[in-house]
């Protein structure tokens, strides 16, 4: 399931260069309504790792959300070469659609050094992957759920995500912002590091912005919230392949004037630390006839 999918999703990291360092990314419709964040911060940092040695592997990006985009129309991405010192790379890139900057980010690259090393321990005592459910086996049977709300479900996707914590979406009652997801690519990805940290963007915005809201009981299919990314950051410490299953522990530590801060560490089965995320959103509860904006 999703093999479909996956294979549009590395189709849409497969840029078009129409220019020095300017490339244009192409969108398809991978289960989501709109042009989802993560396909904006994959394809970015593919359109940078362009312009670097293959050498340097990206250790850590910076962005901001600036205005929604359009799923129905290409993504101009324009880099510039920051910096290409002696161990580390640096460029920006600025994403354009309709003649507007939707996206900004900074992206650095790094070449390989053996050194001092620690990290976070994993998480013990989870459930493994394969005894879990994936988000169309929990919510596909659910008579309880709305139509649309049970079609989003059911949408084929590229990457499967297997919840440790199975979280209600229509009426969940307030908890603590903790939660864990197992996922992978669904299907093979190709052997080049630059697809796998691509896709590991896009994966990285997932479920993430909803841990904010697990304190206040509520969740992204209410009709009456609005809830939209701002900005992302990605640090990745360590080699790793997205095909294989990585747990994803998300925490949220603040939520005040409307925006929530999220965090997340995400490992492979081996217990190491492959990356870390960090991400503040826009949380609103609307009230009737307020219009969704920012």
């Amino acid at each position: 399931m999703g093999q479909n999918k996956l294979t549009k999703l590395l189709e849409i990291f497969q840029l078009e260069q129409i220019e020095h360092d300017i490339f244009r990314g192409v969108s398809y419709d991978l289960g989501f309504p709109a042009l989802f964040g993560g396909q904006v911060l994959g394809q970015a940092l593919m359109a940078a790792s362009l312009t670097v040695a293959p050498e340097r592997q990206a250790h850590s990006m910076h962005a901001y959300f600036l205005r929604p985009g359009d799923a129905n129309a290409p993504i101009v991405y324009l880099v510039t070469r920051t910096r290409d010192g002696r161990s580390f790379t640096t460029r920006h890139v600025r994403a354009i659609q309709h003649g507007q900057p939707i996206f900004d980010m900074s992206a650095s690259f790094h070449v390989h050094e053996e050194n001092f090393e620690h990290q976070d321990p994993m998480p013990e005592g989870l459930p493994e992957p394969e005894s879990l459910k994936n988000l169309q086996e929990l919510y596909g049977s659910n008579a309880q759920l709305p139509d649309y709300v049970r079609e989003q479900m059911m949408r084929e996707r590229p990457v499967e995500m297997r919840p440790v914590n199975v979280l209600e979406k229509l009426n969940p009652e307030p908890q603590e912002p903790v939660k864990y997801v197992w996922f992978r690519a669904a299907g093979t990805v190709p052997d080049d590091p630059r697809l796998h940290q691509a896709v590991l963007a896009y994966a990285s915005d997932f479920e993430l912005l909803g841990t904010t809201m697990l304190p206040h009981g509520v969740s992204f299919v209410q009709k009456d919230i609005q809830a939209a990314s701002l900005d992302h950051a990605l640090w990745i410490h360590r080699p790793f392949r997205v095909d294989e299953w990585l747990l994803y522990r998300m925490t949220s530590s603040n939520m005040y004037n409307s925006r929530g801060l999220a965090h997340g560490q995400i490992y492979n089965r081996a217990g190491q630390l492959v990356a870390s995320v960090a991400q503040e959103g826009l949380v609103r509860r609307l009230s009737a006839g307020k219009k969704r904006g920012r």
